[in-house]
């Protein structure tokens, strides 16, 4: 069943309280005392932060969508799945970049992402301290700011040695992904680190030509799906098979020669 688009629209405004509630909770503790903790110990043994922003943020988030709209499901970063093979399922990331956040640097962001039957429908990726949320679904993109409404559209660009491209950290790719990657770097123009999901707007925006990223949640990605092809631009594995549900090795381009050509150096 398609969505209508008045139910869309419907869906963006609660989507955009979800996100002004979330910065609700977390801009008080940016630059602040945010109680970091460490999550690597039980997981990777990596440094893996989790702060009260990211727990308060999405606590707040999962009560108001259990008040609106109880018989949808939820899965998020700190507090798991809750019914994920309903008709809706919001997808959380409520602090993406959190070491980002405790450096007191302003690319981190707030991921939500509708999916309706299996598939995400709206998504928005929200800067809080600058006052920025990127929202998307098959009515378009734009970016909402406090006294401004933009739309969003990706930016031309025929060659791959011309692209201005992002990842969070060169680190995570390892054995042959860092081969893949040092490929990747060496054919464009200028490769940028640490921007985490900001980064995706960057493309919807016109302002980057493509996201290389491995290893991501669900979570992690389904928020820019509706931003990046509202705005004209693609999402795809490494080989150009479609994300699905699972996360894993992404491309996020934002013209399809760039989407073709990068996905020959990562496949």
């Amino acid at each position: 069943m398609t969505l209508a688009d008045a139910d869309l629209a419907r869906f963006e405004t609660f989507t955009l309280a979800l996100q002004a509630a979330a910065a609700g909770v977390i801009l008080p503790l940016f630059r602040a005392e945010h109680g970091v903790e460490d999550k690597g110990p039980a997981k990777n043994g990596e440094f893996d932060p989790v702060t009260l922003a990211d727990k308060g943020a999405e606590a707040e988030i999962r009560r108001l969508i259990a008040a609106r709209f109880p018989d949808h499901g939820v899965i998020g970063e700190e507090y798991g799945e809750d019914r994920p093979d309903a008709e809706f399922v919001w997808l959380l990331d409520p602090i993406d970049g959190t070491r980002a956040f405790i450096c007191g640097l302003p690319v981190w962001t707030t991921l939500i992402a509708l999916r309706h039957q299996g598939r995400p429908v709206v998504g928005a990726i929200g800067q809080a301290y600058i006052g920025e949320v990127f929202i998307g679904s098959r009515l378009g993109a734009r970016v909402e700011r406090s006294h401004d409404s933009r739309p969003l559209k990706v930016r031309p660009c025929a060659k791959l040695g011309e692209a201005l491209i992002a990842t969070t950290d060169q680190n995570i790719f390892k054995g042959e992904d860092a081969e893949r990657w040092t490929r990747m770097r060496q054919a464009v123009r200028l490769a940028r680190y640490g921007c985490d999901a900001y980064a995706y707007a960057m493309v919807a925006a016109g302002a980057l030509d493509a996201v290389v990223e491995t290893g991501l949640k669900s979570w992690d990605i389904e928020a820019a799906v509706p931003v990046v092809e509202g705005a004209g631009g693609f999402i795809t594995h490494w080989s150009g098979a479609p994300i699905g549900q699972h996360g894993g090795n992404l491309l996020i381009a934002g013209d399809a020669r760039v989407r073709d050509q990068a996905i020959g150096v990562l496949a």
